[in-house]
């Protein structure tokens, strides 16, 4: 969680500094993706992702420079083995994921597996995308087939600008899964240990041939939406504070102090091991070279079209003159 953080904080530094144009900030949301990443099987499992889900990434031992590829624009998804890491390209289209992982889950249950173990989905999105009927067809077409996939919802509490009381109606995500008989736990998502536990159970559950479960962790975004938005033009520093509660850092520090496991040394060994990380990270950043343009072609459909191989003609015409 500590190499997270400072990576997190860190890339923000870096968009400002010129260095990568955009990025999507989770600070507060360390505990809810360090804890679900954590309890991926990666021999079977496959993660679907949004465009915030580094600490997921992380914590799967994805190759971050790879990961942070999409945020320079070098490639689109990431430029990581999704094959091999079993994490999905990252998604820019809200809702976007959630319909790939059930696809991916219901392709499970039709495969079958050898010793009786479905491949479980878990896809993410927050309270915002709930309310997108993309993620309600897939809630149903999963409920219905039995799908092995985990909804692992982070309410984060706003919509980029919209508090969640706004737009998500019924009281909770969680209570919408109810209508689709998937069963729901609704858990404090700044509670690493938490997580984990809550994801473990989901995943059991999907992976016994139970079908889908759903999890409502409840976070909070401290900070920006993504490094070209302002909250403060829709809620103030005090009520950032006031609503955000205790850091999920500062709170599983705590419990490792006090249960022993972790002293002060532990800390700060922790802390000089996300230094070290994140500089050979922002190295390898900006080692990252442009790709060939041609890709943005030969790579969109495995049988091109005869519209964009015109396409295509007109890029070369216009760019490399021939």
């Amino acid at each position: 969680m500590a190499a997270v953080r400072h990576l997190d904080t860190s890339a923000i530094a870096w968009q400002r500094q010129g260095l990568i144009p955009g990025y999507a900030p989770e600070l507060g949301q360390e505990a809810a993706q360090v804890g679900s990443g954590y309890a991926v099987d990666t021999t079977r499992d496959f993660v679907f992702p949004t465009y915030r889900e580094m600490g997921v990434a992380r914590a799967m031992g994805v190759d971050m420079v790879a990961y942070m590829s999409t945020h320079k624009a070098t490639w689109h998804g990431g430029l990581y083995n999704p094959l091999e890491s079993r994490l999905a390209p990252i998604q820019a289209v809200v809702g976007g994921s959630v319909l790939h992982a059930v696809g991916w889950a219901h392709g499970q249950t039709l495969a079958g597996n050898a010793d009786g173990r479905l491949g479980v989905a878990m896809t993410y999105f927050g309270d915002g995308a709930s309310s997108q009927g993309d993620i309600h067809e897939a809630m149903n077409f999963a409920a219905v087939m039995k799908a092995p996939v985990v909804f692992f919802v982070q309410n984060n509490g706003w919509a980029i600008s919209v508090p969640t009381e706004h737009q998500v109606a019924g009281g909770s995500v969680a209570a919408r899964a109810a209508g689709y008989g998937i069963p729901a736990q609704r858990i404090d998502g700044n509670d690493v240990v938490a997580v984990v536990e809550a994801t473990r159970h989901a995943f059991a559950h999907a992976r016994a041939g139970n079908g889908p479960a759903l999890i409502e962790a409840m976070t909070y975004r401290r900070g920006p939406h993504s490094t070209s938005d302002d909250p403060g033009r829709y809620r103030s520093l005090n009520e950032e504070r006031d609503d955000a509660g205790e850091d999920p850092l500062e709170r599983f520090r705590k419990r490792l102090l006090a249960d022993g496991v972790a002293d002060e040394a532990f800390f700060a060994e922790a802390l000089a091991a996300a230094k070290a990380e994140e500089e050979l990270l922002r190295a390898g950043v900006q080692e990252l070279g442009s790709r060939p343009g041609n890709e943005m072609f030969d790579l969109v459909f495995q049988e091109t079209t005869p519209a964009l191989q015109a396409q295509a003609a007109n890029w070369r015409e216009e760019s490399e003159h021939v």
